[in-house]
């Protein structure tokens, strides 16, 4: 059975859970708990050397980096691809998993956030400030992108890999109690992905290892 190491409120993880549950697959899961840093223990490390999540285990691979865990999802395990048969679709596709992966998420994520706390004193108003700047850069140019290439999801009308990055990353912004009426065309999608079970499903409120 596939495994899967995360950490329920972990947006990374939470993309691999929506691959995951979109296929139908069975996994299992091993709750890694962040805030406890679990991840720097040595036997996390040495399954995982980066010490990060997501980690997919799955027969004799093992992988992180969340991206390559849902490219390699959806190559291996052909049911519900997530991602468009046309080159111009498929190219939107990558360009919003992308802005969301490479131009937001590294900038906000847990380790960042600390670094910012332990070596520039920044308080929690300050962090959350910093927070929302990132995630308001990308959503300012995502939501006039995605205003010519959505349908009923991000690219057209079936989901795809782009909103298994949307999902989460508003997830996020609602944490940081972030406004989102400047995105009416993102809350739409959102709204849209969240109607679906598997999305419900891989939700961090619906994880075994959720802190309520």
């Amino acid at each position: 059975m596939l495994q899967l190491f995360g950490y329920w409120r972990s947006s990374a993880s939470f993309r691999v859970r929506l691959v995951l549950q979109l296929k139908g697959l069975d996994y299992e899961q091993h709750p890694i708990n962040l805030r406890q840093g679990e991840q720097r223990e040595k036997s996390y490390r040495r399954l995982n050397p980066q010490g990060l999540v997501p980690f997919l285990v799955d027969g004799d691979l093992q992988i992180g980096q969340s991206v390559a865990i849902m490219e390699y999802l959806d190559e291996t395990y052909p049911a519900h691809p997530l991602m468009p048969s046309a080159p111009e679709a498929r190219a939107r596709v990558r360009q919003i998993v992308n802005m969301i992966a490479c131009d937001t998420h590294p900038l906000n994520n847990l380790r960042v956030l600390t670094y910012l706390e332990e070596h520039f004193r920044a308080n929690k108003e300050q962090e959350a400030s910093w927070y929302r700047h990132w995630i308001d850069e990308t959503f300012i140019a995502l939501e006039q992108m995605l205003m010519t290439t959505a349908g009923i999801y991000s690219v057209g009308n079936e989901v795809t890999m782009a909103d298994c990055m949307l999902v989460p990353q508003v997830y996020n912004a609602r944490r940081y109690e972030m406004s989102l009426d400047d995105y009416p065309t993102i809350r739409r999608i959102v709204a849209n992905c969240e109607e679906l079970q598997a999305f419900i499903k891989a939700a961090p409120a619906s994880q075994p290892d959720a802190q309520h």
